[in-house]
């Protein structure tokens, strides 16, 4: 059986490791500012990816550094089209200067998780990508109201699961302030990453099984451990037969 994933990592977000990180993954998400970030820390963090053959990706956020993009703020649609229109067309001028063409959007934080089950927040960030880069890859869970948003506008997903984060029974993620959001060994993050692109399910934090298409692996770059989690997932998933590769591209 060839099985072959992207693994993606959240970047430029000042946690410090962005290169060793970058030499781990297959495609970059790239604070765009508005969590964290600034366009010297995004051009940078471009740079590094194109020497790395790195896919590069914009990372859009709600206008909350403070919390870093993880509180939930109630927008209308029209306001998330502004916030997503800015920061994705702030990235891809930037990306372009470099000679760089981006390859997908995938929202930050609490704009992710609200996309992921609003309808109307959904919408208003597909429209955003369509109305600037219509060809960019949204990356999406699944099952979610930015997934069909995507396919409602023609747009190309990627689905998207996560490495280092236990799931409830209804596919969302466990929550950060529970003690069990967490998965810290990376073998076992290997070995459930090899059964859901094997099988096409992964199991809940309550025994149950949910149904999953991995086309994209998340793991985060803001955690403790984050180099060495990744450096031995990859390593793991190389010893299974797992090619990582950007969307689209082979290994």
């Amino acid at each position: 059986m060839s099985l072959s994933v992207d693994l993606n990592a959240d970047l430029g977000e000042g946690a410090g490791h962005d290169d060793e990180l970058l030499a781990l993954v297959s495609s970059a998400n790239i604070a765009c500012g508005f969590h964290a970030g600034n366009p010297a820390m995004m051009r940078k963090s471009i740079l590094t990816a194109r020497e790395r053959g790195v896919g590069v990706g914009a990372h859009p956020s709600f206008d909350d550094r403070e919390n870093f993009g993880r509180r939930e703020l109630l927008l209308p649609s029209d306001e998330i089209f502004a916030l997503v229109v800015y920061q994705v067309g702030a990235f891809q001028a930037i990306a372009h200067s470099l000679g760089m063409e981006p390859q997908h959007v995938k929202p930050h934080g609490a704009l992710y998780n609200m996309a992921a089950r609003d309808e109307e927040i959904a919408d208003g960030v597909v429209r955003a990508i369509r109305a600037v880069a219509p060809k960019l890859i949204v990356f999406a869970p699944g099952v979610s109201a930015l997934a069909r948003a995507a396919e409602a506008n023609d747009v190309a997903i990627a689905r998207e699961v996560f490495a280092d984060r236990n799931y409830m029974p209804d596919g969302s993620l466990v929550p950060r302030e529970r003690p069990d959001a967490l998965l810290h060994d990376a073998v076992e993050a290997a070995n459930r990453v090899f059964g859901m692109l094997r099988d096409n399910k992964v199991r809940a934090v309550d025994g149950s099984e949910i149904a999953v298409e991995p086309d994209t692996i998340c793991i985060h770059g803001d955690t403790p451990g984050a180099v060495q989690f990744a450096r031995e997932l990859r390593l793991a998933l190389h010893q299974m037969g797992v090619v990582v590769a950007a969307p689209g591209k082979s290994e």
